[in-house]
């Protein structure tokens, strides 16, 4: 894959597919290359087993280049989740987070807060419309607070934080932990301001479950204990028995076994092929197709939750039509794919949807609002 529209035209899916907030499904050279790294597995040489296993170290350098990181200091992880647990669980003070937040945040901030004998103390925040703003921070600030966990942008709104605003209001002294799942590969920021970055490769990325990663700068290693540290996260250089070694002093320690090679390959795959593309380039094409979405909205009268302003969100359109089941079985009906919550349904476009799909929408949409029902 040499340009961006090599990748644009690897979007083999058919029409229709809105749903990109929830699942991306497979890139053809992901699903071509985990294909070969079976194979090789399915010999059961060791030289088979050991060039797969390269695929870690891969992931690592790349995911580490989109974050401007050190590929020591990336782990990788079955889910997002799970490199939450490894921030979360080890922090000892006040943690602020949104009530609004996805569980992966919020139930495991609770469940740090509970393991710890409320050594971790939830400081929750109920910001208007969901959105972690630095003033909404700031407000709760005190000197208990050690840490803000937060999503890069939000899964219901689409939201994007100001990452650089959140460093300020939180100041120096205090970690920053971030969840990137809604915007790792598909935004292009700074993730400087960030002290720990989480990041799942089955959205955005179209690399499938188990492709999670969570990054660890050398402020968060100093202030985070690794709890959950496991065999593979001690000072050991190999298998150790009849010794209990201590945790490693690098981002390793935050790891509890070896990664599934064929996740790893995914993911490497995956963060490569946005690498090549540009990720400056698909938040453009991006952003553009997020105007295309608002704009049909706008059109058929349909109300747009999300923020207008490119620099506030990245690829999720929230719509709050007056009948949102009804609406949600309608694009259902069109053979388009969303996903429907409450009284909101999510639109979430990627770089490379088509343009018959947005003409599904509008037309899906005008059916909709032009819908006359009569009573027996």
């Amino acid at each position: 894959m040499s340009t961006f529209q090599d990748y644009v035209d690897t979007f083999d899916n058919e029409s229709g597919y809105l749903n990109w907030a929830a699942f991306g499904p497979l890139s053809p050279s992901v699903r071509e290359e985990v294909f070969a790294d079976a194979d090789l597995l399915g010999s059961g040489r060791p030289s088979s087993l050991s060039l797969v296993a390269e695929r870690i170290g891969q992931a690592q350098e790349l995911v580490a280049e989109l974050l401007g990181g050190e590929a020591d200091d990336v782990t990788l992880q079955p889910s997002s989740t799970h490199g939450l647990m490894h921030a979360l669980f080890g922090l000892s003070g006040a943690v602020i987070a949104s009530t609004a937040e996805f569980p992966s945040v919020s139930l495991t901030l609770e469940r740090a807060s509970t393991a710890s004998d409320r050594a971790i103390i939830p400081r929750w925040i109920t910001p208007e419309d969901g959105r972690v703003t630095a003033d909404a921070v700031r407000e709760a600030l005190d000197d208990e607070v050690v840490a803000l966990a937060v999503s890069h942008v939000d899964f219901r709104t689409g939201y994007r934080t100001d990452l650089a605003a959140l460093r300020e209001a939180i100041g120096p002294d205090r970690l920053l932990i971030l969840d990137a799942v809604q915007s790792f590969g598909v935004i292009d920021v700074d993730y400087s301001a960030a002290d720990v970055v989480v990041g799942h490769g089955y959205k955005w990325l179209r690399a499938g479950r188990g492709s999670a990663f969570a990054w660890f700068s050398p402020r968060a290693r100093e202030r985070i204990s690794p709890v959950l540290s496991g065999i593979t996260g001690t000072t050991a250089a190999g298998l150790f028995v009849d010794e209990l070694p201590a945790p490693a002093p690098s981002a390793r320690a935050f790891t509890v076994s070896q990664p599934d090679t064929l996740a790893a390959g995914r993911l490497a795959i995956g963060v490569r092929d946005v690498r090549d593309a540009g990720v400056a380039a698909i938040e453009e094409r991006l952003a553009e197709h997020v105007d295309t979405v608002i704009e049909i909205a706008d059109r058929h009268g349909i109300e747009v939750r999300s923020p207008r302003d490119r620099v506030e969100r990245a690829g999720i359109v929230a719509l709050a039509p007056e009948e949102p089941a009804r609406l949600a079985a309608a694009l259902a009906n069109a053979g388009l794919v969303v996903t429907a919550r409450g009284s909101s349904v999510r639109i979430a476009p990627h770089a490379g949807t088509d343009a018959a799909t947005f003409a599904l929408l509008d037309e899906a949409l005008h059916a909709f609002g032009n819908e006359t029902f009569t009573s027996a």
